[in-house]
């Protein structure tokens, strides 16, 4: 019979013999909707007034993702700017810093399961309101322009389909003629 190396479990992580393994109890997903929801939930608390999850509403999510919007990275142009369109302007320009579309969306996905995670019914969800719709398309297509970028939904691949045995020969040359180039043109 051959000897197994001890196991213990020491702060989370799996020790093997003399070999420690992490073990990530949580997602990167599970982590981060947790610390998104930390943040609408200080945002609310600094609220003036105060505001409760149960009082909060579409416009308050909005008015959270504009705040947002001085913590991006993304440089989206202004009509009058010179680059307006060009996704790689070739020279600096004091177009505003904004967070960007796939941030945002991604964001109110992740908010819009911790709200029904914390007891919040689907129906008075106040990241799925139409509002809060409206806006990241508008977002989307705003960025979309100032960018030159189009954010179209990506089209899903379809499985290869079976190619008959005669389609994967591969194609044969035309018999040569008996008669050289030469002779052709004379």
């Amino acid at each position: 019979m051959q000897d197994v190396p001890e196991k213990k479990s020491v702060e989370g992580n799996m020790v093997i013999g003399k070999k420690v393994l992490s073990i990530n109890t949580k997602g990167r997903y599970e982590n981060q909707k947790r610390r998104d929801w930390n943040t609408f939930g200080q945002y609310l608390r600094n609220h003036r007034p105060p505001l409760s999850l149960s009082r909060c509403s579409g416009a308050h999510v909005l008015e959270f993702l504009r705040y947002l919007d001085q913590f991006g990275k993304t440089k989206v142009h202004t009509q009058l700017c010179p680059f307006f369109g060009h996704p790689n302007p070739p020279a600096p320009c004091p177009c505003p810093l904004r967070q960007a579309w796939g941030s945002l969306d991604a964001l109110i996905g992740r908010l819009r399961a911790a709200f029904e995670e914390h007891g919040g019914k689907p129906e008075n969800n106040p990241f799925g309101a139409r509002a809060v719709r409206l806006y990241l398309r508008e977002v989307r297509d705003s960025q979309s322009k100032a960018r030159g970028i189009s954010y179209e939904k990506k089209k899903r691949k379809r499985p290869p389909q079976q190619q008959n045995p005669a389609s994967l020969m591969p194609p044969q040359a035309p018999p040569e003629s008996t008669t050289s180039a030469s002779e052709n043109y004379q």
